[in-house]
């Protein structure tokens, strides 16, 4: 078993867990519960000690193996702390889904090994908190076509699509600028080829450890057997001391009634007691180009401004939220007017407020311990795309910033009247494969437009007005339709099954290719997909909704980290109570107008607008919350 470093006195730990609304948890257990709002003197970071022992386990564990590794290490926000390449490493990897998949992504092999374990660092820091602990193989189960993978004839994963957020052409992900603000940009999104996990000290999130030896980029196509992964256990050598506590990995949390993977194997060939000192490693520290310069440094500490997420003092702080700040501990995202007349900074402000109480009393559906509160960030768009205001709650995983700002551009984007002609208009991603060598795209952008044309029988779809939540647009997006039915037709965003993979997944790589390619040789340019109202990107699984003023779209609302029911519920929920309360008109789009009235194809099967947990209430037995609304 992983040891844990337990280095906090009785007398911090108890002030610690007494600052957690409803005060809960063991020692070895997740400490925030609810409204947790750590103190902004916490000093739970990474030392360069810490970095340099991280790196000589892994290395350590490598050499035992004979498979000589690259090793990363990040803070919590994504700071690049060290990047060791051993003697002998591989310097470029392959990216395969091992499902003979041509396009997108599927075998590219001119990126630097450097890249890779820098994702899957950043992604087990990304994806866990102080109440779950998700590392590269979580994410492998739940962006496939199939939750579990290769259950045939049920849903795909409940974040499919959740690998193309956190890129570098972010407007939100911040870039290399010798400073700690995050949250900082990701070589490759999020990674879901096992080798990446968190980092805890005195039981609190710090980081993360990627490795990568084999050099192949892929994921875990059958979670029915027991792998002893190079990558993975390399990676789990290095956490020895710095390990997620037992009660909130992800063996630990269910989803649907399926119990999520953390790693397969801890059968480790080395003693992290003999680790050698890491001035002594055979290899050395390498430079990455735009995430580190080549010098160990100390990580910063999640909740002070340093590090970009702190408490807020303004309009959300009776609800315990967090917000994003600058190098100046200025608010990036303060409300504001919207920039086309319709939204105003009051109603963007009850609108986030509210969501924040649905949040604040709605039971977690993946974090420990059982009955504690959802953490998530909430974004409110206007019709531009602009963000007009943001906050989160305190122990919201980091991915969730970006992918609440994607969906709300998303629901946005797929519910004006000039999507059809602003897609169509994109120029064709251009494939490259093995050897940067130019492949055939799947299809061209007008295309996609055309194809769901079709799909409806409708000629006016997407310049006609429908309103799509997320969960809608996710439906468009699988390889299957209906979702997760084997040997249907694929979504009309989706590439056929026998083409398809994770990194090919169809309108969503194809938006932001272009610009991930870019970036990986060294571009800066902001912005992922040519479109200007989604400059991040799109997202394409639930928890996002188009808000209105009667029948006019004047802007949307996305909230990500935790489940998606979850998140459908706070955005949802939210949206509708603040209509209440302004009773100005704002709110849900007219029932008549939304997504789920359409059936494709004419065979009943209708589109799914909003889909909200059972029991979802720590402080109360309703049921069927969304209803009627």
């Amino acid at each position: 078993m992983i040891r844990r470093l337990l280095t906090l006195s009785a007398v911090t730990l108890i002030a610690l867990l007494g600052s957690c609304g409803g005060g809960s948890g063991d020692v070895g257990t997740a400490v925030c519960t609810g409204s947790c709002t750590p103190p902004a003197t916490v000093t739970d970071l990474l030392t360069v000690e810490d970095v340099q022992r991280i790196i000589a386990q892994a290395a350590n564990e490598a050499t035992a193996r004979k498979q000589p590794a690259t090793i990363a290490v990040v803070d919590r926000v994504g700071n690049v702390l060290g990047v060791f390449r051993m003697t002998g490493a591989k310097t470029t990897f392959r990216i395969s889904s091992n499902r003979g998949v041509t396009g997108g992504l599927e075998n590219i092999d001119i990126l630097p090994d450097t890249f890779a374990a820098v994702t899957k660092a950043i992604t087990g820091a990304y994806l866990s908190s102080n109440g779950n602990a998700f590392s590269t193989r979580t994410a492998s189960q739940i962006v496939q076509e199939n939750f579990n993978p290769r259950e045939f004839n049920q849903p795909g994963g409940p974040l499919y699509g959740v690998q193309f957020s956190q890129l570098s052409c972010s407007d939100l992900m911040r870039r290399t600028d010798n400073g700690s603000v995050g949250p900082k940009r990701s070589p490759l999104g999020l990674a879901a080829d096992p080798g990446g996990l968190p980092l805890y000290k005195n039981n609190r999130l710090v980081g993360g450890v990627g490795v990568i030896a084999d050099g192949v980029y892929g994921l875990d196509p059958d979670i029915t057997d027991i792998d002893q992964d190079a990558d993975e256990l390399i990676a789990v050598a290095g956490t020895i001391g710095y390990g997620a506590p037992d009660d909130i990995r992800a063996n630990r949390i269910t989803a649907d009634g399926r119990t999520f993977r953390y790693v397969d194997s801890e059968s480790l060939q080395s003693n992290a007691a003999q680790a050698p000192a890491f001035a002594t490693l055979a290899g050395a520290l390498v430079t990455v180009g735009g995430y580190f310069d080549g010098t160990l440094r100390q990580g910063v500490s999640f909740g002070n401004a340093a590090s970009g997420f702190r408490a807020d003092t303004g309009p959300f702080s009776a609800q315990g939220a967090f917000i994003l700040v600058d190098s100046n501990n200025q608010n990036r995202y303060a409300v504001r007017d919207g920039t086309d007349g319709q939204l105003k900074a009051g109603e963007v402000t009850t609108i986030i407020q509210e969501a924040l109480k649905v949040a604040n009393r709605a039971r977690a559906q993946i974090r420990r311990p059982l009955g504690s509160a959802v953490q998530v960030t909430i974004s409110v768009v206007d019709t531009q795309g602009e963000v007009l205001g943001l906050a989160r709650t305190p122990d919201g995983p980091v991915f969730g910033t970006d992918v609440s700002l994607q969906k709300a551009r998303s629901a946005l984007l797929f519910s004006l009247t000039s999507t059809a002609a602003e897609i169509s208009a994109l120029p064709n991603a251009n494939y490259l494969g093995a050897g940067g060598n130019p492949v055939a795209p799947y299809r061209t952008f007008a295309n996609y437009i055309s194809t769901t044309r079709q799909f409806f029988g409708d000629p006016t779809m997407f310049a006609n007005g429908v309103a799509f939540s997320n969960r809608a647009v996710g439906n468009l997006s699988r390889p299957f339709f209906p979702d997760g039915i084997s040997g249907t037709e694929p979504g009309p965003f989706s590439t056929p099954y026998s083409n398809w993979s994770p990194f090919h997944l169809g309108l969503q790589l194809d938006l932001n290719y272009n610009a991930i390619i870019a970036s990986a040789t060294g571009s800066a340019v902001v912005g992922c997909t040519g479109l200007s109202r989604a400059k991040n990107g799109i997202q394409i699984f639930p928890g996002a909704f188009p808000i209105y003023k009667g029948s006019q779209l004047i802007g949307a609302i996305g909230i990500s980290g935790d489940g998606i029911d979850q998140d459908d519920m706070v955005s949802f929920l939210g949206l509708a109570n603040a209509g209440k309360i302004l009773a100005n008109g704002i709110g849900h789009a007219p029932k008549a107008m939304r997504a789920d009235t359409l059936a494709p194809r004419g065979e009943g099967t209708r589109l799914r607008y909003v889909n909200c947990p059972q029991a979802p209430f720590n402080d109360s037995t309703e049921q069927n919350v969304c209803e009627g609304l």
